[in-house]
């Protein structure tokens, strides 16, 4: 039986910081960094094409960046081929910030789209777990790197 409709993968994080620290986490690669991928060939900036690193799996992706509202939200598309992902930043009263991630366009027949959702959810669970203990503890978790320990390249 076929997906009535292609999945779309949602996942959010309470982050007790301001918005705009965690805004600026999510577009200055030297920050990025501490929780994400490895290296970046530059900050998000509305129109840029960027290419993200995860060093440790010798894997490279292609982002551009489609939009962005300062505090509020970033869109990128990324990987071949191209499917959106956007990042919503609610600042709250108390000073924290609602991190939502909504990833869709995933393409290919249900055997393949279905495991690629999935992987999606678990990869951006990892990422704002991580956010979340480098952002409000300091603290480098290193659950991507962690996840598939066998399946670095040296």
């Amino acid at each position: 039986m076929a997906l009535k409709q292609q999945p779309v993968v949602r996942q959010q994080m309470l982050i007790r910081k301001p918005v705009s620290e965690v805004y600026e986490a999510f577009v200055d690669p030297a920050i990025t960094t501490k929780f994400w991928f490895t290296r970046s060939s530059g900050r998000l900036e509305p129109g840029a094409n960027v290419t993200w690193e995860w060093e440790m799996y010798g894997a490279v992706a292609p982002v551009s960046v489609k939009a962005m509202e300062t505090n509020a939200r970033i869109l990128i598309e990324w990987h071949d081929p191209a499917h959106p992902v956007e990042f919503s930043f609610d600042g709250r009263d108390d000073g924290t910030t609602l991190v939502a991630i909504n990833v869709s366009g995933f393409h290919g027949d249900d055997e393949a789209v279905v495991p690629m959702a999935m992987d999606s959810m678990g990869g951006f669970t990892f990422l704002l777990a991580a956010a979340k203990a480098w952002l409000e503890h300091g603290i480098e978790l290193n659950v991507v790197a962690d996840h598939h320990p066998d399946a670095h390249v040296t």
